[in-house]
């Protein structure tokens, strides 16, 4: 199975940007779908961003129009850049993918916005 490790998080005010890494490596075959997720304190994991192995990507409502999903297929690595970061974005953000109908996580990656 593919393996996926997180990163590129960090603390960073109010307004500015950060962009999350998520490098595969192991078996990359079979994976239909990846995408990032995120869990703050005291709340469930949401879906932020996905995007299919047909290409189309979808977002959260309150991210959409701030983050952009993309890939280097190259380097087999995956991206969420995030713009005009706000501080209710603060929390572990996970790399996902979907494979030979099985879940794979990342360690996760922790982003702080401070206003």
């Amino acid at each position: 199975q593919v393996q996926l490790v997180e990163s590129g998080g960090g603390l960073v005010q109010a307004g500015g940007s950060l962009r999350l890494a998520c490098a595969a490596s192991g078996s990359i075959f079979g994976i239909v779908a990846m995408g990032w997720y995120r869990q703050a304190p005291g709340k469930q994991r949401e879906l932020v961003a996905v995007s299919t192995g047909g290409g189309s990507t979808n977002y959260a409502d309150s991210v959409k129009g701030r983050f952009t999903i993309s890939r280097d297929t190259a380097k087999n690595t995956m991206f969420l850049q995030m713009n005009s970061l706000k501080p209710e974005d603060t929390a572990v953000y996970y790399c996902n993918a979907q494979q030979f109908g099985r879940t794979i996580w990342g360690q996760g990656t922790q982003v702080t916005v401070s206003s």
